[in-house]
This record gives structure tokens, sequence and C-alpha cells, in this order.
């Protein structure tokens, strides 16, 4: 008889969409005689809010980009070795979400995920290339082997997103208002995931391991590269700004939330003003500029590829 296969989901959801969407992309590994398949939440010590508070939201950033994230509890698990593990997440002011980086750092984890595949999956509004960079250098550190990525972003596109996505995050309303369209990842998105799950299975059974990409040429990830010089200039001033904020707080409280609202307003311009004319300026470059984006693209769509 053989033995099992033992497959780990790991994912932090604070609204539920990314544990519909991990449980959706694994539902084809669920209940195989030949699988065991192992799910971990991620809980906080201290659990964050949902719907978010306005200023509650903002001032997770600082400790969000420096890596420095509030503790969660013990992660537990059943095996001491996992021929696959499956990292769900989504990504907090272009770095990943703090359970997760909490996760990844934890000493438990780095022994569970020491020369194992890795497949992450990541559900957000439009920005996942700073975050996914992050926890590759994570992963390399634990000597994990990240085999694939999967990306799935909100359906409403990113000029309607700026607005849908933080009303869902201060109201937990996908829809508040009538006018605009529904926040989040379409439900034909999250359903289409089963088609990695259903590659991912396959693999599993007939390979006794995993030590390359499975979902090549699946349309796994899409880098819009007019994104790019946006989310590197946005990852530098997050971790600019996070460092100084963190520091006014262990001057006082109150020092670190005035920093903090002179920032939301410079954040607010920066996306207004700074992401639409880079995206112009790499548009126009871009004949230029071909074999440049053609390596960024390969860089972050790695190791799954467009």
């Amino acid at each position: 008889m053989k033995n099992k296969k033992n497959v780990l989901l790991v994912y932090y959801s604070q609204t539920g969409q990314l544990k519909q969407l991990a449980e959706k992309f694994v539902s084809p590994l669920s209940n195989h005689d030949e699988i065991n398949l192992e799910t971990l939440a991620i809980k906080p010590e201290v659990s964050y809010q949902f719907p978010w508070s306005f200023i509650r939201f903002f001032d997770t950033f600082p400790e969000t980009v420096r890596l420095t994230p509030a503790p969660i509890i013990t992660p537990e698990f059943k095996q001491q070795k996992y021929d696959l593990v499956i990292l769900a997440y989504t990504v907090w002011f272009l770095s990943p979400a703090q359970p997760i980086t909490a996760f990844l750092q934890h000493e438990k984890t780095k022994a569970i995920l020491a020369n194992t595949p890795i497949v992450t999956l990541i559900g957000c509004r439009n920005m996942w290339l700073m975050a996914q960079e992050t926890v590759k250098k994570h992963l390399k550190e634990a000597q994990a082997n990240l085999v694939d990525n999967v990306v799935r972003i909100d359906s409403c596109g990113g000029p309607a997103s700026f607005i849908a996505t933080p009303l869902w995050m201060f109201t937990g309303s996908k829809q508040p208002v009538s006018w605009l369209p529904k926040a989040g990842i379409s439900e034909e998105d999250i359903n289409e995931c089963t088609k990695y799950g259903e590659k991912i299975k396959s693999v599993l059974l007939t390979q006794p391991f995993i030590n390359e990409p499975m979902l090549k040429n699946m349309a796994a990830v899409k880098v819009n590269e007019r994104l790019i010089l946006s989310e590197k200039f946005g990852h530098r001033s997050f971790n600019f700004w996070g460092k100084w904020i963190i520091q006014a707080g262990t001057i006082s409280p109150y020092l670190r939330h005035a920093l903090l609202y002179f920032y939301i307003l410079f954040l607010i311009t920066v996306i207004l003003t700074v992401v639409p004319i880079s995206a112009l300026i790499k548009l126009l470059l871009s004949p230029w500029l071909k074999n440049k984006i053609h390596k960024q693209k390969s860089l972050f769509s790695w190791p799954s590829g467009e």
C-alpha cells in the first residue's frame, strides 16, 4: 500500500475571501485516499478587527512593511515533514499580511519548510510583486523550495478598486454603494482555481518528489508591467516612512499618530499622481525598455511563469 502524501495548507484570512480561495484551490486534494490534507489557519494572539477602523488600518502599516509583526499563536503541525506546503496569503501595504510574516519568521515554521516544496497562493487587490519578493526571501532563509505561485486579483479593475476595496475594508460590505462595482476576486476566478489543484494532485500521485514547477503555461500569474515602477516606489516609501513612524511612537503615541496622518495625506497624493504618471511613463518608454521589461516580468512571474 502506498504511503499517503502529506499536504499542508496554511492561510490567514481576515475577510473570509482568502479562505474561500484557498479551499477552492485545494478542493481536488480533499477526500482522496492517497492524500492527507492538513489545514492550518493562522491565528494572531490579538485578532484584527473587521471591518477595520480608519486609523487602526493605517496604524498597522509601519510594522507590516518593516516586517516586525504582532505575534501569532504558536502553530501546531500534525506531521514532522510534508510532501508539499501551500501558503495562501494576502497583501497589506505591498507586504505580506502581518500574520503570514509572523508565521514565516517562527522557528517551528522554518523547521517545517526546510527542504520542502512550496506553492504560494496570493489573493489581493492588484499589487503583489513586492510582497512575493519578501516571501521569496523568507522561504530562501528557511531553505524551502518555491515551486509555484498562483495569483488572483480583484476583478473590478485598478481605478475602481482604489475606492471599492477601501470601502469594503471600512464597511465590511463588498458593494456598499450601487454605483461602484463589487470589490474582491470574482466567483469565477475563485472557482477556476480548482484547475491548479487538479494539476497538483496529478503530480503528487505520479511523482515521488516535487522539485520543479507544476503549473507552467497555466496562466498562474499575470504581471502588470505598468505597475512595476509604482510598486517599487511605493515599497521604498512605505519602508522609509514606516521606520520614522515607529521611531516617533517611541517618543510619544501622539507624535506617531500625527506623523501617520501626515503620511496618509502624502500617500493619497502619491496614488493620485505618481501611480498614473509612472504607468504612463512606462507605457511611453516601453518600446525602448522591451528587454528590461521582459526580464522584470520573468523575475516576478517566476517560478510558474505567465
